[in-house]
């Protein structure tokens, strides 16, 4: 071994020992003919005093070359000095002999601080050397613990960890599909799973009844800080079991982890047990199915205050809106940009209304421009119930004929604003469970219908019974965990009838011969006793990002790929030789 002990491992109890240690130059000070090295390695810091009259003549040289990111090897005898800016402060090392393991170059970036100033591109082209940093380090143990808490966690609660293959058949899970061409088969084509789902439906047929992965998945999707071309998931799947036992014990797994590891991640949880609300409250209350509850500015309703306004998109549609407290300083220009937010999520159109404190007065006035300056003093009064705003407020409104397309509109106005003002806690972790979600939503480039969240979703049981007469208005057992603006978990009740799955999948268009070509192996499967069953599958990367408090899973992820699917430091993608494509029997085509 080349160290008898961690950086981090040194206390009193080690005065007087001979220890040997290894790892990298942080820092080199001289002092009066003394020099002091911070070494590092993973487990943290230890201060390394190298006297000349201590060492030889060779060694104290090879001391005095020593630059940041240096590999060394240190014997020495821990003594009383202190340092109380780290960990091991009350020792530092005295050194008896000095090794150089491997010099090194000057390292692109700083990497004894964790400043955000570095350029993003370049951290991940070195990556190797940005996980030297403490922040990462401190990360990728986040995520580490929160991994093995999992299977220990499962494992006492009777889960068998099963693996699924990762070559795989193609499925309509609603995102693009990486596929694999097949040399042995030329022509054919495997598929890189979005989830393990199918798998998992027949590994509880197969009487495995709890089972669990720490699953990677891949999608072919534009990249957002929540995303990744790969990505891990925890997926599970019990069988006997309704809705509320799976949302309970994934409930059960967050606290535990939470409160156990609240020392190292160092967040609490906002609300214990989480919160509950159907889709459509959601959508009311907050304008989208992944809100952030840490704060308030709800959606408010104003349509009964304008309805007999002069103004006509008023009068004849749904008027929601949004308090933005403290904000009636915003310019012009500032409203005109919350606007722009507000019509790429399909608004027509956003009034603003600057709450001014008038004198003698204790609510206050409204001052408006545009659209907003027909807007009657009774009008104003009604919105200013309505809405509770208060002098210093901004209030915004956004008027439409279809009540969805407000809510959304307001919706992303919400979360926008929630960023700007900083009005999250960041110390906080607000968990909310969505249920009772649609069970269809119409595909917004063919009409047809679609599977809100998947074809194997079952729909509730009031439902059963009248599922195709109108299916815009049926309801599932989707339920889906979000925490400070993000969704984290997605699972369901699944099918488990035949007669019901074929049901489903004739509303969404699927001819039978095309269901049996796509889903023949686990239609026939339900014909053997399946039994009524259920699962989640929270994702690793956006649970370890939370908890880390990262701004995006690229964080908390060793070798993430770029916003562009790309790995800069590997350079990938890259071409293939002609002859990978011509043992493939693949030609590539302008």
């Amino acid at each position: 071994m080349f160290k008898t002990h961690n950086c981090g491992q040194l206390r009193d109890a080690h005065i007087g020992q001979t220890v040997t240690l290894a790892g990298w130059v942080m820092r080199r000070r001289d002092h009066g003919g003394l020099i002091f090295i911070d070494l590092r390695d993973r487990y943290g810091l230890t201060q390394v005093k190298i006297d000349p009259s201590c060492v030889s003549a060779d060694d104290f040289k090879r001391a005095e070359s020593l630059r940041s990111e240096f590999v060394v090897q240190f014997e020495a005898r821990p003594t009383g000095m202190a340092n109380p800016k780290l960990a091991t402060g009350s020792i530092e090392l005295a050194v008896r002999r000095v090794s150089i393991l491997n010099p090194a170059k000057t390292p692109p970036f700083e990497i004894d601080t964790d400043s955000d100033t570095t350029d993003e591109s370049l951290r991940l082209k070195y990556r190797y050397l940005d996980l030297r940093r403490e922040r990462m380090t401190k990360n990728l143990t986040i995520r580490h613990r929160l991994v093995k808490f999992i299977r220990d966690f499962l494992d006492e609660r009777g889960f068998l960890e099963v693996e699924t293959p990762i070559l795989f058949k193609s499925t309509p899970e609603g995102a693009r599909e990486y596929l694999v061409p097949s040399r042995v088969h030329p022509g054919e084509f495997y598929a890189l799973p979005q989830s393990p789902q199918q798998l998992k439906q027949l590994l509880m047929v197969g009487g495995i009844e709890r089972y669990f992965q720490i699953a990677r998945c891949f999608r072919d999707e534009d990249q957002r800080a929540d995303r990744q071309p790969e990505f891990t998931q925890l997926d599970m799947e019990m069988s006997f079991v309704d809705r509320d036992d799976i949302m309970m014990l994934v409930e059960e797994l967050l606290v535990a982890f939470a409160e156990e590891y609240e020392s190292l991640h160092r967040r609490s949880l906002m609300f214990k047990p989480f919160k509950r609300m159907a889709f459509d409250q959601v959508m009311e209350t907050y304008g989208r199915d992944k809100p952030d509850i840490r704060y308030g500015m709800e959606l408010f309703d104003a349509t009964t205050a304008t309805r007999n306004s002069e103004f006509l998109p008023f009068r004849t549609s749904n008027v929601k809106g949004i308090v933005a407290r403290g904000c009636a300083g915003y310019t012009r220009k500032q409203t005109d940009d919350l606007t722009d937010v507000a019509k790429k999520a399909g608004a027509k159109g956003l009034i603003a209304l600057w709450h001014d404190a008038i004198a003698g007065s204790e609510l206050g006035g409204y001052r408006a421009s545009g659209a907003g300056s027909k807007l009657g003093d009774a009008e104003k009064s009604a919105i200013q119930t309505a809405s509770s705003s208060l002098p210093g407020d901004l209030v915004l409104l956004v008027a439409d004929d279809d009540r969805e397309v407000a809510n959304k509109a307001l919706g992303e106005l919400r979360h926008e604003l929630g960023a700007r003002l900083r009005l999250g806690d960041d110390t906080k972790l607000a968990f909310l469970w969505v249920i009772d979600f649609p069970s269809f939503v119409r595909d917004s480039e063919t009409g047809n219908w679609a599977a809100n969240h998947h074809l194997f979703t079952a729909p509730k049981d009031d439902w059963l019974d009248r599922l195709e007469a109108n299916p815009s208005l049926a309801r599932s057992k989707q339920y889906d965990l979000v925490c400070n603006g993000f969704e984290v978990a997605g699972g369901s009740i699944r099918i488990h009838q035949r007669d019901t799955q074929e049901r489903v999948m004739r509303i969404l268009g699927l001819s039978m011969e095309e269901a049996r070509r796509k889903f023949g192996h686990l239609l026939d499967a339900f014909e053997y006793g399946a039994p009524p069953h259920g699962g989640i599958a929270p994702g690793i990367d956006r649970l370890a990002m939370l908890f880390a408090g990262a701004p995006n899973i690229r964080e908390v992820i060793a070798f993430p790929k770029n916003q562009q699917a790309a790995d800069i430091m590997l350079d990938i993608p890259s071409p293939a030789t002609d002859r990978q494509l011509k043992e493939l029997q693949i030609r590539l085509v302008e």
